[in-house]
């Protein structure tokens, strides 16, 4: 060994579990809890993945027709909004058969169609619902017990937390969603942003827009609705750097227009072809951008030497912009249109806006299908 530090490999990366798995193992620890009328340290739940995993009880209290059990979330070495949350289960006997499961303080309830949760539920999924459920039944079956109960889960944070996540935005108010299809969080996992984009979406065309505005983030975000006020906040998505996978989705949902909105960073690189524009998916490439500067009218060669040579495409913009060439970013635009509709074999229109690091707008261009 040299002592130098190992990077950690993805497949070395620590897996975690979801929001839905954490509730499912407090449900069960509560409702023990309240059948025995004994404090449980840990609770075991099978997964939606197809495993068993235990889950250690970070408090745990019984009283005389409720208990309550608590764990806090371990999403592993998955970036996420909920990791370190308590989860709590709260349990309690009632008079109507059969399971009641309600959320509480920190769990975000519907306000919108669109989702696949009704409005006025609380933002349970629906496979963590079915094994809150089916864990619940399991429990009151294996002791013999024949009442009805009812679940609230909360997450104290939770409304804190949903500041870091589109629930705003998706019309689920109040507090986090109780998520997860597998049961666990694959580190650094894509598919809960990529689900977040699917919902918006939906929620879109349950509002009934045909036209949306996609942006790579809140600041190209907030660009947006300034040139689109007549549209309602639902038609506002951010995809982050899922362009590729958004604009397939719009097309699968029937949205019958998309407008992008963004800066040269990212959008130079959608007008290359490239739709996953994270920062490590893909260079820009400058010979492309000077080739564009070249069909905008730019013959200095010295400027186009600068443009081939730049650090970054907003220095790029900056170069276009100062220079008075406004025409450089109308091809851009029309080249991210292009790219788009190539994506996504058509099918819908496409308008492309550009803004600067500062907010200035630059330029725009819009296209209905792959001819020019």
């Amino acid at each position: 060994m040299n002592g130098t530090t190992k990077k950690k490999d993805k497949k070395e990366m620590r897996s975690g579990f979801t929001t839905g798995a954490c509730a499912t193992a407090t449900t069960k620890a509560a409702l023990v809890a309240l059948i025995t009328g004994e404090t449980q340290t840990e609770a075991t739940i099978y997964l939606p993945v197809g495993k068993f995993a235990t889950f250690e009880m970070d408090s745990c209290k019984v009283e005389t027709d409720f208990a309550e059990a608590g764990t806090i979330k371990d999403a592993g070495d998955d970036p996420d909004a909920t990791h370190g949350a308590l989860i709590i289960a709260t349990v309690s006997w009632c008079d109507t058969p059969g399971i009641t499961l309600d959320g509480g303080v920190g769990v975000g309830r519907v306000t919108k169609e669109g989702l696949p949760v009704a409005v006025g539920e609380a933002a349970i999924n629906p496979v963590p619902r079915k094994m809150i459920l089916e864990t619940a039944e399991e429990v009151l079956k294996s002791y013999g017990i024949d009442r009805g109960i009812k679940v609230v889960i909360s997450v104290p944070e939770g409304e804190k937390m949903a500041e870091k996540t589109l629930n705003k935005r998706l019309g689920i108010i109040g507090g986090i969603s109780i998520l997860g299809t597998r049961g666990t969080v694959i580190p650094f996992s894509s598919s809960a942003y990529m689900a977040s984009i699917v919902q918006a979406i939906s929620v879109a065309r349950a509002s009934n827009c045909e036209h949306v505005v996609i942006s790579t983030g809140g600041r190209s975000e907030k660009y947006g609705i300034q040139q689109y006020p007549e549209l309602p906040e639902e038609a506002f998505i951010e995809m982050g750097d899922f362009v590729g996978f958004t604009l397939k989705q719009c097309k699968k949902q029937g949205i019958k227009k998309v407008s992008l909105v963004g800066m040269m960073g990212k959008f130079s690189k959608v007008a290359q072809g490239v739709m996953m524009v994270h920062s490590k998916s893909a260079p820009v490439d400058f010979n492309f951008l000077e080739n564009v500067a070249r069909e905008a009218g730019v013959e200095d060669e010295e400027l186009l030497e600068s443009v081939r040579n730049a650090n970054t495409a907003s220095q790029v913009g900056d170069l276009m912009h100062e220079h008075g060439y406004s025409d450089f970013f109308t091809i851009l635009c029309k080249y991210c249109c292009a790219s788009g509709l190539n994506e996504i074999d058509g099918g819908i229109a496409i308008e492309t806006s550009l803004y600067s690091m500062k907010g200035a707008f630059l330029g725009k261009a819009g296209q209905n299908d792959r001819e020019n």
